[in-house]
């Protein structure tokens, strides 16, 4: 009994495998494949592979000599460009949304100046308006992570060929991208709310 092994590649489900020697089930490939474990570089090994093979069949061709390490990463390789590409596009994404968020806000500010003052000259603190501020650009940002996730949810089933050792509906991935966007949105509302706690109430008052 040996461990589960990804036979036709990493994109592929595991299915059953039986392992029989040569002599049992021959099968005429066309090619043979010789795995040698090593300690250290393998690649210093390849003088030493030549002589053991040649000197059992002299007509032997020995070819695409690899470390497995390169073996994995080629069976990678075009997940790993389409992965990379959506990073950089999710990364791009991620600051249109804070530059929006902070955008919105701090024009809803700016339009706000005068209820800002008057709300400063009835008393309210500077952390009264400071939550205000803050907690309306949260409340939006937290009904567009909801839609968001939901869209996310239905769509990821078409990133199941680029996923390795994770579900399309992973908690955790989830759950980081949400806090990540949240903080995100927070630092963007943060600026905003700042400014609103330095508005002058009369000078407010006479804005128009």
């Amino acid at each position: 009994m040996v461990g589960n092994i990804h036979q036709l590649g990493q994109a592929k489900d595991i299915s059953p495998e039986v392992y029989l020697a040569y002599l049992q089930a021959p099968v005429d490939w066309p090619y043979r494949s010789l795995i040698i474990r090593a300690a250290g570089d393998p690649m210093k090994l390849v003088r030493e592979v030549e002589k053991a093979v040649w000197a059992v069949n002299r007509e032997m061709p020995i070819s695409n000599l690899r470390p497995m390490e390169q073996v994995l990463a080629d069976s990678v390789a075009q997940p790993r460009i389409f992965a990379l590409l959506l990073g950089l596009f999710a990364g791009l994404a991620l600051v249109l949304a804070a530059l929006g968020i902070y955008g919105v806000v701090a024009y809803s500010v700016a339009q706000r100046t005068h209820e800002l003052g008057v709300r400063m000259a009835l008393g309210a603190r500077r952390s009264d308006v400071f939550r205000l501020v803050v907690g309306q650009g949260m409340y939006l940002t937290l009904i567009g992570l909801g839609i968001g996730l939901g869209g996310a949810l239905a769509l990821t089933r078409f990133l199941r060929a680029f996923l390795f050792g994770v579900g399309p509906t992973d908690r955790m991935t989830f759950g980081l991208v949400a806090l990540s966007l949240g903080v995100v949105a927070l630092l963007a509302c943060y600026i905003p709310a700042r400014r609103a706690t330095k508005v002058d109430p009369r000078v407010a008052l006479r804005y128009e």
